[in-house]
């Protein structure tokens, strides 16, 4: 199993960035799909969650400017950000609960991370 994050860069402040990532290998299902982020010298931080129904929970930070989604055809979850600011730089990491097949649980498992910068 693996998560495969898509979609980083660079962008000015009040700009948007949509983040992918899909999961893939031997899975029998996925229960929540994530986003977090890392800057540096700091913890890393939940940004944004969505269960397998649908029902996104976020960080205050984010809230009325990112929209998290997902495709449970695709095995895909999406980070929409907006009216993004200079704090938001970091390394964004998607997260997956999901149980693979021949496991008897879910597990949680983690994208490589992708450099989201916000600058002039």
């Amino acid at each position: 199993v693996q998560l495969v994050e898509s979609g980083g860069g660079l962008v000015q402040p009040g700009g948007s960035l949509r983040l992918s990532c899909a999961a893939s290998g031997s899975i029998f299902s996925i229960n929540t799909m994530g986003w977090y982020r890392q800057a540096p010298g700091k913890q890393r931080e939940l940004v944004a969650v969505i269960t397998s129904g649908a029902k996104p929970n976020y960080a205050d930070f984010v809230k009325g400017r990112f929209t998290i989604s997902r495709d449970n055809v695709k095995n895909t979850v999406y980070l929409q950000m907006n009216s993004l600011k200079p704090e938001d730089t970091a390394v964004y990491y998607c997260n997956a609960r999901l149980r693979a097949i021949l496991e008897a649980y879910e597990n949680e498992y983690w994208g490589q991370g992708t450099q989201v910068t916000v600058s002039s």
